[in-house]
This record gives C-alpha cells, sequence and structure tokens, in this order.
C-alpha cells in the first residue's frame, strides 16, 4: 500500500513537471529587424544580393519560386 502511493505521487511529481514551460524571450531572435537586412554573414549571402535593398530581396525571391524551387516545373511529364 505504502509503495503503490510512493509510486503514484511520483508519477504525479513526474507529470505536473513536464507542464512547466522556459520564458522564451530575448532568446537571440531579432524578429525586430526586416527580413531583407541580412545575417550580416557573407557565407549565407548570395552574389547579386545587397543587405537592406528589398528590391533586391523580392527579384530573388522570386526567381527561387520560378525557376530553381517549383517543383511543378521539374515534375517528370
Amino acid at each position: 500500500m505504502r509503495s503503490t502511493l510512493m509510486l503514484s505521487a511520483v508519477c504525479a511529481v513526474l507529470a505536473l513537471s513536464a507542464c512547466g514551460e522556459k520564458p522564451q524571450d530575448k532568446m537571440g531572435i531579432r524578429s525586430d529587424q526586416p527580413a531583407q537586412a541580412g545575417t550580416g554573414v557573407a557565407a549565407f549571402t548570395e552574389p547579386g544580393w545587397k543587405a537592406g535593398d528589398h528590391d533586391s530581396w523580392s527579384n530573388h525571391l522570386k526567381a527561387r519560386a520560378n525557376y530553381g524551387m517549383n517543383d511543378h516545373q521539374r515534375a517528370p511529364k
């Protein structure tokens, strides 16, 4: 009887500990900057794209959507 009570208490503590959540503020995400601002790392920059230029950003996204990343154009017929 005592071991059953102890086991249920341990299970209850483990179940309730899973309900906790860590705070998710200021985790290094720069959400206050627009996407076209870039990361500042040259390794992630495509040639021809200028960081901070919205028109350049839009043109590169359109090019990716139309040519390189369009599954409908790549699908075999």
